[in-house]
């Protein structure tokens, strides 16, 4: 039986699924002992039983947004992430599969992961 966050996933269109997938696989690499769980209604990830990030559809941008939850806590590839009108929270925002920078993405996950003891 699969999980509510992966039927979330799947019931998107086709736009936003590659898109979803792909991060959950790049999160999933870095952060193996993470967990994707179903909270407020979106596939959320926990690390070390806290809440870690989460993907989040924009449709009026028609973008995926990779939210973190210690994202203030940020200092790395801060000129690509979004925290507009949010205090804690930060994100990296997606609109197309061929613009996801691996890399950045990795050590962005790798700095979220450092704040979790």
């Amino acid at each position: 039986m699969m999980k509510p966050a992966e039927q979330y996933i799947l019931n998107q269109s086709e736009h936003f699924q590659v898109i979803m997938l792909h991060l959950c696989a790049v999160i999933e690499q870095v952060a193996p002992e993470s967990e994707l769980l179903f909270k407020w209604k979106l596939p959320f990830y926990y690390y070390k039983k806290k809440p870690f990030c989460y993907l989040n559809v924009i449709k009026k941008e028609n973008a995926i947004d990779l939210c973190f939850m210690k994202g203030h806590l940020l200092k790395k590839h801060r000129n690509v992430m979004i925290d507009k009108d949010r205090k804690l929270v930060t994100s990296l925002r997606y609109d197309d599969l061929k613009k996801i920078n691996n890399t950045i993405l990795s050590e962005v996950l790798m700095e979220v992961k450092s704040h979790y003891l």
